[in-house]
């Protein structure tokens, strides 16, 4: 059997994205980026150049925090912040404004990123694993009978999506405790419950925007209850006091944010957010589902991912021709991560419904051709 190459699906000279992160955006919003980038307002200056106190960034700034509140509807017990050093960042600085001393943290382990959060906040204070996914290879994330809290916990932290194993918590879990969520991969991919988190934080760099910025959402009770001994950089109070210019902040990776927030609701909003990833995610599920065992997926049915499908072939060297075959229908970012191998196909908000009709049928072919 031959396959005919794709062509790109884009309607111009670009190929066909797949990478975790940084990853795609939203066509319109580069080529607004491209005008402004040269003269934003009519001003005469670029966002790069703009000042981040002057008037045009006050407009870009003010409009991003207005913009994510409609996106989400984030009531104004939040706090919206726009801050540095990715969520990595957030790893250490969560428990060392919320966990004070005598308290324990419980954090659910789903995956690399997960662990790495609990690993930072073991150098820090007294931490429980909820969960411990290491044991099922990481290939589900836990239903409420799984799940093992301490009694008044400082927080309990999860990862709401598990970019590198692909699986997805269909709606949060259930604690006692301040709720904190890491967004990274599957925020305003669909509907979020902000009044069920203390705390949501995503890095930009997978479905809001280029690296270098990191969106939190706290509630201002919770922030309330923030140390105040940390240093000032590290200080969610401080950053909050000082409306996200506490320093330079970002400001084109703000700016960009704030474009991918109006292109969100012009969509439609986190509703058609919702109905176009889960048709995308189907049609490359069905393709693993109906291979007869020449794909097998990373993880379990229920909480498969709609941001990364994860899978395999059956050996390694079909993974990397099938990696080299997709390069020739111009498909790029395949590779699954590096700590576990195989295949991966990350499939943001921006993403085109048409590259995953692409990518299934190039699955198909392969399969017959390979199985």
């Amino acid at each position: 059997m031959t396959t005919t190459k794709s062509a790109p699906t884009t309607g111009s000279d670009r190929i066909l994205n797949f990478s975790a992160g940084p990853s795609t955006l939203p066509e319109s919003v580069l080529r607004q980026a491209q005008q402004d980038l040269w003269n934003i307002d009519g001003s005469g200056i670029g966002i790069l150049e703009h000042s981040h106190r002057g008037k045009v960034f006050d407009r870009v700034i003010d409009e991003a925090v207005a913009d994510c509140r409609t996106v989400a509807g984030i009531s104004d017990d939040y706090t919206i912040l726009f801050l540095q050093g990715g969520a990595s960042l957030q790893f250490g600085m969560i428990p060392l404004n919320f966990l004070t001393a005598g308290r324990t943290a419980d954090y659910a382990d789903t995956g690399v990123w997960a662990k790495k959060a609990m690993k930072e906040a073991q150098k820090i204070g007294s931490v429980h694993c909820a969960f411990d996914g290491s044991a099922s290879g990481y290939d589900h994330t836990p239903d409420g009978t799984e799940t093992t809290c301490t009694p008044d916990a400082a927080y309990f932290h999860y990862c709401t999506n598990n970019t590198i194993y692909g699986t997805q918590y269909p709606a949060p879990p259930t604690t006692d405790a301040p709720l904190i969520a890491d967004m990274s991969s599957d925020i305003f991919s669909r509907p979020i419950d902000v009044d069920a988190h203390a705390m949501i934080y995503a890095g930009a760099q997978k479905n809001l925007g280029p690296a270098g910025c990191t969106l939190v959402i706290i509630r201002k009770d919770f922030l309330q209850t923030a140390s105040r001994d940390t240093i000032t950089m590290l200080d969610y109070f401080a950053h909050a006091a000082n409306g996200s210019r506490l320093n330079t902040p970002p400001t084109f990776a703000i700016y960009v944010m704030g474009l991918v927030f109006k292109w969100i609701l012009d969509q439609g909003g986190l509703a058609t957010m919702r109905t176009r990833n889960a048709e995308k995610a189907a049609l490359l599920y069905t393709a693993i589902d109906n291979s007869g065992g020449f794909y097998r997926p990373v993880s379990k049915t229920r909480c498969r991912s709609h941001m990364n499908v994860t899978f395999r072939t059956p050996n390694e060297a079909l993974d990397e021709a099938f990696l080299q075959e997709a390069k020739t229908h111009e498909m790029s970012g395949l590779k699954g991560h590096r700590d576990v191998g195989g295949l991966r196909a990350s499939i943001y908000n921006a993403f085109p419904r048409a590259g995953c009709a692409a990518l299934a049928q190039l699955m198909s072919d392969f399969a017959a051709r390979k199985g």
